[in-house]
């Protein structure tokens, strides 16, 4: 995938402003979502921290490295929405793990 591509599909896939991102982060659920390294915080939550960083740069700003990063959010999104559960998912850890990743698989 190139350049413009990642930046494609990143804008595609995570559709929560950096903003609704910051603030689900902050939240309970989000904290418990996802997997846990030695008890502290989860490959996900960390994730939207670098995702909130990356979608406040400049298009110019944006380094090799968040280039990589935004191909693995793209690669986590793919992989996650293909796994989804049936019924409803608006309270699910299915759910939380994704929005930790920047994509709210409720919002149209």
């Amino acid at each position: 995938m190139d350049d413009e591509e990642t930046r494609r599909e990143f804008g595609e896939n995570v559709n929560m402003t950096a903003k609704q991102l910051e603030e689900w982060l902050q939240t309970d659920e989000s904290k418990d979502a996802g997997q846990h390294k030695n008890g502290g915080e989860s490959v996900g939550h960390e994730s939207g921290r670098r995702i909130i960083g990356i979608l406040n740069k400049k298009k110019d700003d944006v380094s090799a490295d968040d280039l990589a990063h935004m191909r693995k959010v793209v690669g986590y999104v793919h992989r996650h929405l293909a796994q989804r559960p049936s019924g409803d998912v608006q309270e699910t850890t299915w759910r939380y793990s994704l929005m930790n990743w920047g994509h709210d698989p409720l919002k149209k």
